[in-house]
């Protein structure tokens, strides 16, 4: 059968509408004829009868095989609309609007983290992503996506899968880009033994690995894996979170900073490490609250060995379950919440009652975005603007910052 694609969704596929509902085509642009062969709502064996003018020649080599990547096939104009476009369908979904900013999106081989899968094989290792749609690995030594010094540490991560890993269970690799070195965390692994721990700790000192954590132990620690934010030198637990790109980390610290404006006290909710509250204290008094005590402890050891910043008061406290009381809000000037992707809920509405006078609100998730901004705007705040920030290139995965003011 023969189809026009008429619009993306939201993971990327070609939509098309057909007798008895949408037709889904991987890898298909808005305007594309495609021919195929229809099974179920999808349409497979496709072939493009006419291309869609967005349509490029995918940068990375890896591109058609490797499945880290989903929209390398259209311009990177066709892909900030469509991800523009998502952030407003949302908003619209709770009846909400407000005014857009130019979307800001990191260069290519710019990601200092990523997850690598990962086998022994007969021969040695492989390391890679997963093929779209599939178990199979793809190796990716020409990859776009990441950063280059992730790329130089695969030699040392093919040895600790070779000595750790096994032929029969995948193993997952997560690697940061740090100060100290690559800082690994390895889920998946043989179980750790006394010889097997002398051969990682080699590995270790041998690539310059910062620190090896080897499902949930750590194995070696050769420097200590530090991020730069702000003024402050930040030793984070392994596996914690961190922006994906240093450019989408500045991109979102500087729209928040534009939100609040000058302030006395801030609070930041879901604070981890202190992307923001680290920053905001060069200027205001911060009180930092996040559920991982061990993401606090360094956050609090981080503010108290830089000179130069206000007070921070750093907080361990589960805000899903004990959201800050509208009162703990007092003589709060501005706040910035960053929650993961299931949203605020409870705490917006603890907030939406504070009546602090400017709220930036940063999300992954344009969905719970929505749903939490009508929280605020059903409680007399102004949704004054949009800024969409892409830090996941080529993928179906939006951040955004928007400034809400009473």
């Amino acid at each position: 059968m023969i189809i026009t694609i008429e619009r993306l969704g939201h993971l990327g596929d070609g939509i098309a509408q057909g007798e008895n509902g949408p037709i889904f085509v991987a890898g298909m642009l808005p305007g594309e004829v495609v021919e195929g062969d229809l099974e179920g709502d999808r349409l497979v064996n496709t072939k493009i009868v006419t291309p869609s003018a967005a349509r490029i020649k995918p940068p990375c080599s890896h591109a058609r095989a490797c499945g880290g990547c989903l929209m390398q096939h259209a311009s990177d104009d066709m892909v900030a609309d469509w991800k523009t476009a998502s952030v407003e369908g949302a908003l619209a979904g709770q009846g909400l609007h407000a005014p857009f900013r130019p979307i800001m999106t990191s260069p290519p081989r710019s990601r200092r983290r990523a997850t690598f899968a990962a086998r022994r094989t007969k021969g040695g290792s492989m390391i890679g992503f997963h093929a779209r749609g599939s178990d199979a690995l793809v190796q990716i030594p020409n990859c776009q996506l990441v950063h280059p010094d992730l790329m130089a540490a695969m030699p040392g991560l093919e040895e600790l899968v070779r000595l750790g890993g096994s032929r029969s269970q995948e193993v997952a690799l997560m690697v940061t880009r740090a100060l100290g070195g690559p800082d690994v965390v390895v889920t998946g692994g043989k179980p750790l033994d006394g010889p097997l721990r002398l051969e990682l700790a080699r590995v270790v000192e041998a690539h310059a690995l910062a620190r090896l954590t080897w499902d949930g132990e750590t194995v070696a620690l050769r420097a200590t894996p530090i991020q730069t934010i702000g003024k402050a030198k930040v030793a984070p637990p392994a596996g914690a979170f961190l922006q994906a790109t240093e450019h989408g980390e500045r991109a979102l610290l500087e729209t928040v900073r534009e939100a609040l404006g000058p302030q006395k006290k801030i609070v930041d909710l879901f604070a981890g490490i202190g992307t923001f509250a680290l920053p905001l204290a060069e200027g205001a008094e911060v009180h930092a609250v996040e559920g991982d005590p061990a993401m606090v402890a360094a956050l609090d050891k981080a503010s108290r060995n830089t000179e130069g910043l206000k007070p921070i008061k750093a907080e361990a406290r589960d805000l899903f379950r004990r959201p800050l009381e509208p009162d703990e809000f007092k003589y709060v000037t501005g706040v910035v919440v960053d929650p993961p992707r299931a949203g605020a809920e409870a705490q917006m509405r603890c907030l939406a009652e504070a009546k602090v006078p400017v709220i930036a609100m940063v999300s992954c998730n344009p969905v719970t975005f929505a749903r939490d901004a009508k929280i605020l705007v059903q409680a007399g705040y102004l949704l004054e603007w949009i800024q969409v920030v892409d830090q996941f290139r080529w993928s179906a995965h939006v951040e955004l910052v928007g400034r809400f003011v009473r």
